[in-house]
């Protein structure tokens, strides 16, 4: 019976918990899992520290191959960025690029996260010409769900992977960022 170390993020956390019992069952092996987000995922492993296996973003894992330190890359879902209120609020209107950009800028608070959803955003916020008017009420969070912070009041919209924000109590999805989102 060997052990097997993962080095995952949240973002696959739900699926992931209820799928490493059957193969443990199924196979006999253990498997230690260390939640990290994942910048500092990133860190470490280009640090020297070595895991099994690695649950990250497809670019991440990209990073990773090329620089030597990951062999191969599987792709196990994919999750797109999901915007989130306090449950009850209102939702705002995100059916296209300039309802998005009007909900952002009538927001009092913004909060995402540090890793593949926040870097996106960062970047959108770029693109729609906004990132000046928007940086003073933006909280990113590292280690815990955007949605948590939402939850708490303490942003009124938030954005990350649908799939970090769906399990997240006391939010409601307003629904997942239109790909086409200029």
């Amino acid at each position: 019976m060997a052990t097997i170390k993962v080095m995952a993020s949240a973002a696959f956390r739900e699926a992931y918990l209820e799928l490493v019992p059957q193969f443990e069952r199924a196979t006999g092996n253990n498997v230690t899992t260390l939640w990290v987000p994942s910048v500092q995922m990133m860190n470490r492993l280009k640090g020297g520290e070595t895991v099994d296996l690695v649950v990250l973003s497809a670019a991440s894992l990209d990073e990773l191959i090329g620089a030597g330190i990951v062999r191969d890359r599987v792709d196990l879902a994919k999750s797109g960025v999901g915007v989130a209120v306090r449950a009850g609020a209102p939702k705002p209107d995100i059916s296209s690029g300039e309802a998005l950009k009007r909900a952002v800028l009538a927001a009092k608070s913004v909060v995402y996260s540090t890793g593949p959803s926040g870097i996106y955003l960062a970047g959108l916020f770029q693109r729609m010409g906004i990132t000046e008017q928007v940086k003073p009420k933006l909280k990113q969070v590292q280690g815990e769900p955007a949605g948590a912070a939402v939850a708490r009041g303490e942003a009124e919209i938030g954005f990350q992977q649908v799939s970090e924000l769906l399990p997240v109590p006391g939010i409601d999805l307003v629904g997942p960022l239109l790909l086409d989102v200029q």
